[in-house]
């Protein structure tokens, strides 16, 4: 479309149109990499224009002033959110931040609980009907040229033009300034690759295919992407798209067919990256942009099934409450779209957040998860509201659990100098029994190696790991979930109480070497149950044999969880060099011995004179895990009740 012969009128320069803004407007601007980069230097060089108030999402442009007394004399800069190139601003006060969620900006927009004179935005040229689009910054820039009395746009054709609520009539806008400019790039880029790694390793374990997932502000979010390739048919509903997302969409890993609202489309609400992301969005039918009252509105975000929000934080404190804006009385960026999407995700069905952030801060000589959140620090998310938090050193779950729980869970991803620090804190605070043992201050990344599972017939799936000292609660509700006979089984005595102290026995031995134990869990009703519990302990006295046990709830016995778990173990004691199992097995538990002589088929057997018996296994006499013995019952070889001696 000619402008010259369409509108006339509206078509001016850059001097004209902000000629027209008044002193003493209160003026909004587009978000972010949106920015109209030439009407905000062309506002600032008017040196007639005084006393303006501008307000803005993310700033870019206005980083080249605020270190100017005049432009600051002149100019009041409120702002949604802190970018990077505004931090240092932010901290020596030269800007207003307005703490909000961004689901409520367009309202206090059409309330005029903000009221907006101006609005300067920029648009693509419009197409034959007259309709430009808002491009990479449709978030809360629709809502702010909607809400003022007198709207300016910069008609860029290096705007590429998206689809969604972008689209704008060159009716609705009252000045048109024609001017070619690249738009603002932002690459975020994570300062430690390794602790992303290993991050992104902890995130993509709870991220399964078909999954729809928002991603946060921030580098680490950004960096998290790249960890999730092997996923498949991921689905997109998130506020902000950056270049880390174009791997995944080429490569269709992100597919959004398997959505619940919206299948097909990749939602969002503003771009923020390279040249090489604005025209990958350009005319690029799969990205649906809306505005920031739907995108974060949490009842829309719950009606996708499987939504998994992921975002980062600043601060953690031991029970749970999360700092997201400020480092202390300084603030450092924005509430954002956090409590929006977590929010969103616990009302989605199969939905859950997660919040996750580096062990550590100033190159490691401060802990990110502590007692308590540093003065000033504003608690963004509730303690009600949080998940899952992963650091490097693992994932936190902490939804649904006591305070005790919290405590133990968080400081067992804590970076391992602090950790006994954490717990001598939560004891004086008397969150935590005073006899707490601190979580070993080993790096236990190499436990990832330890993971596995099996499918069961019934199509449930096992998943064994390491147990943990956070699993105190979950191991002692194991316990009383099993009958009578599994116990004594189990412990060759009618064990009544399985209380705090004797768990805290258990954990004083554990050391994930010589001393083992895995537990196998199971997903029922929205939260993992421990089925099973095998462990082995270092006979000790110069012996390279481990005693062994095994205890299987009785609804899942007979379906080979106990072969499986032995074959496991002995994989993790070979590691350890041992070289083989030792087991005190009561005469009548007929079921357990199958199971070790199904592995160990020249097992030695030792008869004491009482009502046990000692299996002696050597590791090379270990057959393939799944072969059939002659004689087999079916199921009979898998029941695994087994006592050992070190756990009486």
């Amino acid at each position: 479309m000619d402008l010259k012969k369409t509108c006339p009128d509206k078509l001016v320069d850059a001097e004209t149109a902000m000629s027209k803004i008044k002193n003493g407007s209160r003026v909004f601007i587009g978000t972010g990499c949106g920015e109209p980069q030439h009407l905000i230097r062309t506002m600032v060089e008017d040196l007639n224009m005084q006393d303006i108030m501008v307000y803005q999402m993310l700033s870019w442009t206005f980083a080249d002033y605020v270190d100017d007394p005049r432009f600051m004399k002149r100019f009041s800069l409120k702002l949604f959110f802190i970018s990077a190139s505004m931090r240092k601003a932010a901290f020596d006060g030269k800007i207003d931040y307005i703490p909000t969620y961004l689901s409520q900006i367009p309202r206090y927009f059409a309330k005029r609980r903000i009221g907006l004179d101006v609005a300067l935005i920029q648009v693509s040229p419009p197409d034959k009907f007259g309709y430009c689009s808002l491009g990479v910054s449709v978030d809360i820039t629709l809502a702010g040229m909607q809400s003022a009395k007198l709207v300016i746009a910069q008609v860029n054709p290096r705007m590429p033009r998206t689809l969604g609520d972008s689209v704008v009539h060159i009716d609705e806008i009252d000045y048109l300034v024609q001017h070619e400019e690249p738009l603002v790039e932002a690459r975020p880029h994570f300062k430690n690759p390794n602790v992303a790694d290993r991050i992104g390793f902890y995130v993509n374990q709870l991220v399964d295919d078909g999954a729809t997932l928002q991603i946060g502000f921030g580098h680490l979010p950004n960096a998290i992407l790249q960890h999730l390739s092997d996923k498949k048919d991921l689905g997109i509903h998130t506020q902000l798209i950056t270049d880390a997302f174009i791997p995944l969409l080429e490569n269709k890993v992100i597919t959004s067919r398997k959505k619940t609202l919206l299948p097909g489309r990749v939602v969002a609400s503003l771009c923020m990256g390279s040249e090489q992301l604005y025209r990958f969005v350009d005319n690029n039918p799969m990205f649906y942009f809306r505005s920031s009252e739907f995108v974060n509105d949490s009842t829309v975000i719950a009606r996708n099934d499987n939504l998994i929000s992921i975002s980062s934080a600043l601060e953690v404190d031991l029970t749970g409450q999360v700092c997201t804006d400020s480092m202390g009385h300084l603030f450092y960026s924005g509430i954002g779209d956090q409590v929006d999407f977590l929010r969103g995700s616990a009302m989605s069905k199969g939905g859950f957040s997660v919040i996750a952030l580096p062990s550590t801060a100033q190159n490691g000589n401060v802990s990110r998860i502590v007692p308590h959140l540093s003065e000033g620090a504003g608690v963004a998310t509730t303690r009600g509201d949080v998940n899952f938090v992963v650091t490097e050193y693992g994932i936190a779950e902490l939804s649904g659990k006591s305070i005790y729980q919290r405590v133990m869970e968080l400081a067992q991803i804590a970076h391992p100098k602090f950790r006994e620090e954490l717990i001598d804190v939560a004891k004086s605070r008397h969150y935590i029994f005073a006899d707490q043992l601190p979580p070993t201050q080993d790096d236990l990344i190499f436990l990832e190696g330890y993971k596995n599972q099996m499918t069961l017939k019934n199509g449930k799936t096992v998943e064994f790991r390491p147990l943990l000292p956070s699993d105190e609660f979950a191991y002692r509700n194991f316990f009383y979930s099993l009958q009578e006979k599994t116990i004594y089984f189990r412990f060759f005595y009618k064990m009544k109480l399985f209380s705090h102290e004797v768990v805290q026995k258990q954990w004083a031995s554990v050391d994930y070497h010589k001393n083992m134990s895995m537990i196998g869990q199971v997903r029922i009703g929205g939260h993992q149950e421990i089925i099973a519990i095998g462990s082995y302990a270092d006979e000790g006295k110069g012996s390279s044999s481990a005693e062994v046990a095994f205890v299987v709830r009785e609804d899942f016995q007979g379906m080979g969880i106990a072969s499986y778990l032995l074959s496991l173990m002995e994989r993790i004691a070979k590691e350890n060099n041992f070289t083989g199992f030792l087991a005190s097995v009561l005469r009548e538990n007929t079921a357990m011995l199958r199971v070790f002589k199904k592995r160990y088929p020249h097992a030695k057997t030792r008869v004491s004179g009482g009502d046990d018996v000692s299996v002696l296994m050597d590791f090379s006499d270990a057959v393939e895990y799944g072969r059939t013995v002659p004689g087999d019952k079916p199921g009979e070889n898998d029941s695994c009740v087994c006592p050992t001696e070190y756990l009486r």
